[in-house]
């Protein structure tokens, strides 16, 4: 029995024969056994990938092999994975809720009245107020976006909260 002249596949060129050798009959397989919906390419791709990075590990005379388990689990994860996310699919939102007819409206009355105590706030109120509630700035940030000072920033958004607030009021 003759020993092998070389004891692992990390070479490049070693390598790159044993991809041009199997790859598409390795691609082929995945496609024949499972279909195109689950990328068989895309998990050869990915076993050629799992052989280099463990590639002082594998053989060269289990090489075959060991691509093509590593492609037919990956299969099979993606075959379960797809299982579950058709069952989520199946699974359909509760198209109702607790809250009561008057609450709805006046929510949608809330939002209206919000959008236009929002629009009647002056350009740089507007701006530096939704920059702090809604993006999370802190005031220096808003202050270095316009170009002015912390204090100034913090002024534009307090003055806008409280021009909101009054003109809010009655939904406390």
């Amino acid at each position: 029995m003759s020993k092998p002249l070389h004891n692992n596949i990390c070479d490049k060129k070693r390598f790159s024969l044993l991809y041009e050798k199997y790859a598409q009959e390795l691609s082929n397989f995945l496609y024949y056994k499972y279909g195109n919906t689950l990328n068989p390419s895309d998990k050869t791709q990915d076993a050629f990938i799992k052989l280099w990075e463990n590639c002082a590990k594998v053989l060269p005379e289990k090489a075959k092999s060991f691509l093509y388990t590593v492609a037919n689990n990956l299969m099979l994860n993606a075959v379960k994975h797809q299982k579950v996310v058709f069952k989520h699919q199946e699974i359909k939102p509760k198209d109702y809720t607790n809250e009561s007819p008057e609450f709805i409206l006046r929510k949608k009355e809330f939002l209206q009245r919000y959008e236009k105590a929002l629009s009647n706030l002056k350009e740089e109120e507007r701006a530096a107020f939704m920059l702090s509630k809604i993006e999370g700035k802190t005031h220096k940030e808003i202050g270095e976006i316009f170009g002015v000072t912390k204090k100034v920033a913090e002024h534009r958004i307090y003055s806008a909260f409280k021009k909101l607030k009054d003109q809010l009021d009655d939904f406390k």
